[in-house]
């Protein structure tokens, strides 16, 4: 744990990416106590529409007469609340998966990764687009569609690794021994892929956030008047390009949690794997 402390410590993209990450979780747990006009999340007041930014709203108002600070600082709980449910899920999904066809192979892995290709042919949004419109726009359509569409990734990391893991020689030990499969599986070689699972999963936050603002943006993830990043923007559009205030603020929102993400991705992936780390 010192020596990934001290490489942490050394990459200053890291470092910045765990602020970053650090200080959008602050606001989503925060954020109602952070914020002037917490109200402003749902409560329209048209007396001070379009406001620019000021002292009073710092980031102005928008069509309805809503603080957009205050609405973007709260929209941080429901990014990163659809960015931990739908990786989790994917995950629940996908290693297993993965898991199992890598380790058994046969007409098992040959089904699984099969339709694991299937899922990986098509570009997620597209994917996500096609299951979101088949249900009611809302942040729950938005989880389930991400979902479906991200636990193939996981699936094929894990797939990778455990053909990798199942070939050394404590894995034949334990198999000479007469160790059940499903022990050998969850109780020896997942905690060997733990490392590529949590990349992958670090990384996705940075994805999912992206993907769901794409849904907000085109009326297929959460609907009004959540204060959603990617609906934010879409809301925005009538008034461009006067009021430039109200979709550039969540835009950089959406930016920043992505990028913070990534970095902190990147520097995991480094970490696990010194094949791939930067120079410094």
């Amino acid at each position: 744990m010192q020596g990934i402390a001290r490489l942490f410590l050394r990459d200053r993209a890291a470092l910045l990416g765990i602020a970053l990450v650090m200080l959008v979780l602050f606001c989503a747990v925060f954020g109602e106590w952070l914020v002037p006009f917490p109200e402003d999340q749902f409560d329209a007041k048209p007396w001070q529409r379009l406001k620019p930014p000021s002292a009073e709203f710092f980031f102005g108002t928008d069509g309805l007469g809503r603080d957009v600070f205050s609405r973007t600082i709260i929209g941080a709980r429901i990014a990163l609340l659809i960015a931990c449910v739908t990786v989790f899920c994917a995950m629940v999904i996908g290693v297993p998966l993965g898991l199992i066809a890598g380790y058994f192979g046969g007409a098992t892995s040959q089904l699984i990764m099969r339709t694991t290709d299937v899922f990986l042919a098509v570009p997620q949004l597209v994917l996500a687009l096609v299951f979101a419109s088949v249900l009611k726009p809302s942040v729950v359509t938005a989880m389930i569609a991400l979902t479906l569409t991200y636990w193939p990734l996981f699936c094929r990391v894990v797939y990778s690794e455990t053909r990798r893991v199942s070939v050394s020689p404590f894995i034949d030990a334990l198999q000479a021994q007469g160790a059940p499969p499903l022990r050998i599986i969850f109780m020896h070689i997942l905690p060997n892929t733990l490392p590529v699972i949590i990349v992958r999963a670090t990384i996705g936050m940075g994805v999912t956030i992206l993907v769901a603002a794409a849904l907000g943006f085109l009326g297929l993830g959460a609907a009004p008047p959540m204060p959603e990043w990617g609906l934010m923007v879409a809301e925005s559009q009538r008034y461009l390009p006067s009021a430039w205030w109200i979709s550039l603020f969540p835009g950089l929102a959406i930016l920043i949690t992505v990028l913070g993400f990534n970095l902190v991705g990147d520097a995991l992936r480094d970490i696990i794997d010194p094949r791939l780390r930067r120079s410094r």
